[in-house]
């Protein structure tokens, strides 16, 4: 066994080993990169044969531009805050420019279908005589020039007469505080001729103003009054004593200086409105009739 076991231990052989491969190393002289400069040359031959691979061109042919770098366009300037505000000021500067005219322009209009509505009413109206409490005749052409505030009732009048003719008189003190304003004439007319003669008319007017004229007439007179301003005015039943009272309507008339009748307030209407009313229509007047009419 041990001769079997030596003689198969003997029979194995060692192989011998390699050496490692020897490393390939570059020829004397060699760098790098040469391959590439010796393919494209240096100097002078290099750039001559970079220019014989190029494509012919002709020599005439213009030499084209060298491109430029595209890039995109900058954006607009915005306008700054001042420029902005400028074009917002403008633009409601004409706007409010507009309005006013369109509204000056309404206005005139409104004037002038007035002024031709009285201009209407002036000439379908006929004159009128009366006397004042002193006696004297007077009739509607003696008031022309002049502003004039006119109320019609009379003296027996309980409670309204004299209210609207003290609120009548407070009117035309508030505008004889403006010296620059025009002379205003205060005026009472009667309903009742009657009753309301020359000497209780001047008993009356004094305790309302200083400068408020009655005028009273006959009865047929004074009725041609009334209707020129479409004064309702009705006489009512006698009592046990023959007192009476008229009914009326309540008003209190503003008459331009050519006469006309301007405008009218109510009951409702306080003495500064009416002094207010008064003011405008003097500040904003213009003559209706024309010269000889």
């Amino acid at each position: 066994m041990r001769r079997g076991g030596a003689s198969r231990a003997c029979s194995v052989r060692m192989r011998p080993s390699r050496p490692p491969p020897a490393p390939v190393l570059p020829p004397p002289g060699y760098r790098r990169g040469g391959h590439r400069r010796a393919a494209r040359g240096s100097g002078a031959e290099g750039k001559a044969m970079f220019r014989a691979l190029l494509p012919a061109r002709c020599p005439r042919c213009p030499r084209p531009p060298p491109c430029r770098r595209l890039s995109a366009p900058a954006p607009p300037a915005r306008p700054g805050l001042g420029a902005r505000l400028c074009v917002v000021a403008g633009a409601g500067a004409a706007a409010g420019a507009g309005w006013l005219y369109l509204r000056a322009e309404r206005e005139r209009r409104r004037r002038e279908r007035r002024r031709a509505e009285l201009r209407a009413l002036a000439l379908g109206r006929g004159e009128f005589r009366l006397q004042d409490h002193a006696g004297r005749p007077r009739r509607m052409g003696d008031f022309r020039g002049r502003w004039v505030l006119l109320y019609f009732g009379f003296t027996h009048c309980p409670d309204v007469c004299p209210e609207e003719l003290e609120k009548l008189g407070r009117a035309a003190e508030l505008l004889e505080r403006d010296p620059a304003l025009p002379p205003l004439q205060p005026l009472f007319v009667t309903l009742d001729p009657e009753r309301d003669d020359a000497a209780a008319l001047a008993r009356y007017v004094r305790d309302f103003h200083p400068r408020l004229l009655g005028l009273t007439g006959g009865a047929e007179e004074v009725r041609a009054a009334a209707r020129a301003y479409g004064v309702y005015a009705a006489a009512g039943p006698r009592d046990e004593d023959g007192d009476y009272i008229v009914d009326h309507s309540v008003f209190i008339y503003l008459l331009g200086p050519d006469g006309l009748l301007l405008d009218c307030y109510g009951r409702a209407k306080t003495d500064a409105q009416i002094a207010q009313s008064v003011r405008r229509h003097m500040e904003t007047y213009e003559p209706v009739l024309q010269a000889g009419e």
